[in-house]
Parts: structure tokens; sequence; C-alpha cells
């Protein structure tokens, strides 16, 4: 750990921090990995000294945070309803600071199609794709899809995280199928080209200029199938860190990734995913977690680790650093004002 890493940690004074909500569970189809990344995030506040306690949206009420007295918020929620913009835009109305990016930020990165839209226009890789709208599902638009991407491509919901629902193509039999299952978690449907190479993902800690990059981890999954039973139910997933990159190669992806998180307005922490072409070894941008897992088997604390930062300290310097898109105290003098 470097000195400036030790001094940042030690200088949070916990008690100031007051009352907080770790916003666990929610509503979406990844409830279940939130529940998990809550309950540790919990813990591990707790055991700094935080006055740390568990809220559940879905048996909850966003305005009992209020007259509970709460005084920031740990959102620990993935998906919609909790990482899409809706809870932070609740807790800027409330007036609580919560942990990571704003609301735009948050609504922009939870859609895919939307984040790939700001980062071709800031000229940052990402695969090319295609997007079905609810009414271009047809059975004739949908087997034109591999022409124009080719075989294998991935299909997806744009709103969802966890590889919830995604399926690889290999033929156009495989098609309509695939769309469909993308269909039952968001009436849109994002295929997008297949980069075929290594995986990587890279966490980014902080805001603007300040923001920087923690160690790339290295994905071998079994077969390629980084999927949601094998991100959180199975230990056959290989995840290197130090990533064993060239030097080189790792401080490319760490460029891009922070290009990616301020492209989008981010703050506070998050974690882009990636794939790097084996052809080339040119990285391509597939999408930004923006209140990314803290389970056990989780990748933010994993890299955090490789550069000192224990997961307690990480999620207490998380903590540290909610805050709220309007300063406190702006709209008061907006309203002043004649």
């Amino acid at each position: 750990m470097t000195p400036s890493q030790s001094q940042s940690q030690t200088a949070i004074d916990v008690k100031s921090l007051g009352k907080v909500a770790v916003l666990m569970g929610g509503t979406s189809a990844e409830r279940e990995v939130s529940l998990m990344s809550g309950t540790g995030v919990l813990q591990a506040l707790r055991s700094q000294g935080v006055d740390a306690h568990a809220f559940d949206p879905a048996h909850q009420s966003l305005s009992d945070l209020k007259r509970d007295g709460y005084a920031r918020c740990f959102i620990a929620l993935h998906g919609r309803h909790g990482e899409d913009g809706t809870v932070q835009g609740a807790l800027e109305l409330l007036g609580i600071p919560y942990t990571g990016p704003g609301v735009m930020a948050s609504a922009i990165a939870m859609d895919k199609v939307m984040t790939k839209r700001v980062w071709s226009a800031e000229g940052l890789p990402t695969p090319r794709y295609v997007w079905l709208a609810p009414d271009r599902q047809q059975r004739e638009v949908v087997r034109t899809v591999p022409d124009e991407l080719g075989l294998p491509l991935i299909v997806k919901p744009p709103r969802e995280g966890s590889s919830i629902g995604v399926t690889k193509v290999r033929g156009y039999s495989d098609m309509q199928e695939a769309v469909a299952l993308s269909a039952r978690y968001d009436p849109d449907v994002l295929c997008e080209e297949f980069i075929e190479g290594e995986e990587v993902t890279c966490p980014v800690l902080g805001e603007g200029a300040g923001a920087r990059a923690l160690p790339v981890i290295r994905i071998v999954a079994p077969d390629g199938a980084y999927d949601y039973q094998n991100k959180y139910f199975t230990d056959d997933v290989k995840y290197q860190c130090p990533s064993g990159l060239p030097e080189a190669e790792e401080r490319e992806i760490q460029r891009i990734v922070l290009a990616a998180y301020r492209a989008l307005g981010c703050r506070g922490w998050g974690r882009a995913d990636l794939m790097i072409r084996a052809s080339d070894r040119k990285p391509f941008l597939l999408e930004m977690n923006t209140s990314p897992g803290m389970t056990g088997h989780s990748l933010v604390p994993m890299s955090a680790r490789a550069s000192g930062i224990s997961y307690e300290a990480l999620c207490l310097r998380i903590l540290a650093a909610a805050t709220l898109d309007t300063p406190a105290g702006a709209e008061q003098q907006g309203a002043a004002q004649p």
C-alpha cells in the first residue's frame, strides 16, 4: 500500500458518516446476488465501526430512509430499480448522499445501447451491434442480423446484468430463440458482434481527473462460459490478478477504461468489462458496471486487494465518497432567487 493510500483510508472519520443504510435485495432479476453483495458490505462496514443497517427496497419504502434518520446510503443493489438511476433519483429528492454515479450516468451505463452510443461518439472501441426495438423483432428482421454482424454473435437484454438472458448464437436457426429469451428480460434486444479472445475486467475508483484504474483481472472460464452460474455459484472460473498481460497492454486497457468511465460521467466507483481480440490484441469495451458485485466471487475486491486495499477499507472508502448530483444547499439558493 502506498503512503497516499494509507493516509486516505486513515483520514476517514467513521463517526462523521452517520447512520448508514446498505441498500440490498430490491426487485430486479439480480436480487439474489444483491443480497449477497449487501450482506458482505454490511459486515465490512460494521467491522470498521460504521452504524450500518440493511435496507431492502422490496420490503421498505425509500421514504423511510428520511424518517429513520439515515445520513447516507451504500447502494449494493444490482440491475433495474437499483443501478439504473431510479433509486439515485429518489435519493436526490430525499437529499441523502449515496455511493456510485449519479442519476444520468447510472441511467446511461445501465443501458448498453446508450453506453455504446456514447463510447462510439468518443471514439472508444466497442463491438459492432444491432439494436432490435420491440417493433423490429419479427422473424424476417431477426434472421438478417448475422448477415451484418457475422457468426457467432451475442444476444442479450441491454438493461440487465450478471449475464442474465444472454445467448451466444452460433447459427441462423438459433437467432429467434435467443431474441425471445432476451425479450423476457427487456423489451429491447441487443445483438453484438462476438469478439474472439480473452475476457478482462478493470475497476475504477474516484471521480474526474482524480479517478484511477485498479489492476486488470483476466477471466478464464470453463469453455469460455462466464455465465450467471459460473460468476456467482461455482469455483470453476479462474481469475488472474495480476493479469499476466504485457505491461503495455495492461496500461492501455486502464487508459481506455478511465476514458470510458469519464465519458459516461461516472464517479465513486465502477468496473468495465472488455474483450481482447486474439487476432490483433485490440481491447473492446463491453459494458460499465456502476454498482458492481461485492460477493465472495466479486472482482472489484480482488483487484483492490492486489493494489493493497482490503475489502473492509474498500467499502469504507466507497461509502466516504457518497454524494449527491446537486450539492447541499444549492437547491435552497436557487429557490431564493426572484
